[in-house]
């Protein structure tokens, strides 16, 4: 392994791969696997362990792949709903070490939810794989900024592409809050020469 490899735990790539059939099915998935030359997955996906080697190449060529074969537009929408899946499949894993489950923290207020649960996610990333999360609040918005990103790991494009994360935080700030919508942007990212990938969540639901 070189020292500029990084990786998320095998689990995570399985996540992410069930993520994509739930929204694309199984041809579709397999159709992107081949086209990124990463024909071992179809076989069979990563096994749910926690070794980890599943490199940020593959999942930064995963979403590369998306906006290629579906165009910048129709990859985005495609990340957006991943991410939104690879959420309730993350849950079912690692949602006890997130302590998010337990009675007390259901009684909490929304901002106190929105702040303890945002700080939680960053925790598993930072603990559970190569990947870096730093949170900062301000005001009524959260900034969460990836300063190790897997999603846009090598790539040098004209506009933020972390999509993926972006569909995976409103997912879990939907979960959290107990069905309310939030404003998640992603403003800059690594792929466009920014120092890190920041998606800035406003605190205020929409509904």
């Amino acid at each position: 392994m070189s020292s500029d490899s990084f990786f998320y735990p095998q689990k995570m790539g399985r996540i992410m791969l069930t993520g994509m059939e739930e929204v694309m099915g199984s041809h579709g998935v397999d159709a992107i696997l081949r086209l990124a030359s990463l024909e071992q997955y179809i076989q069979g996906y990563p096994p749910a362990s926690t070794e980890r080697d599943f490199p940020f190449e593959t999942i930064s060529l995963l979403q590369s792949t998306l906006e290629q074969n579906y165009g910048p537009r129709g990859g985005r929408g495609l990340a957006l709903r991943i991410g939104r899946a690879c959420f309730s499949y993350g849950l079912k894993e690692y949602g006890s070490m997130l302590g998010l489950t337990e009675m007390a923290f259901r009684l909490l207020s929304l901002p106190t939810k929105l702040s303890a649960g945002t700080k939680s996610f960053a925790d598993l990333f930072n603990k559970h794989t190569d990947q870096k999360v730093r949170v900062e609040e301000k005001g009524n918005k959260i900034f969460w900024h990836i300063e190790r990103c897997p999603l846009c790991w090598g790539r040098t494009t004209d506009e933020p592409v972390c999509h993926l994360a972006v569909g995976l935080l409103q997912e879990s700030l939907y979960w959290l809050s107990g069905g309310k919508v939030f404003d998640v942007k992603e403003t800059t990212c690594v792929a466009q020469g920014d120092a890190d990938c920041t998606i800035v969540i406003d605190t205020t639901p929409f509904s």
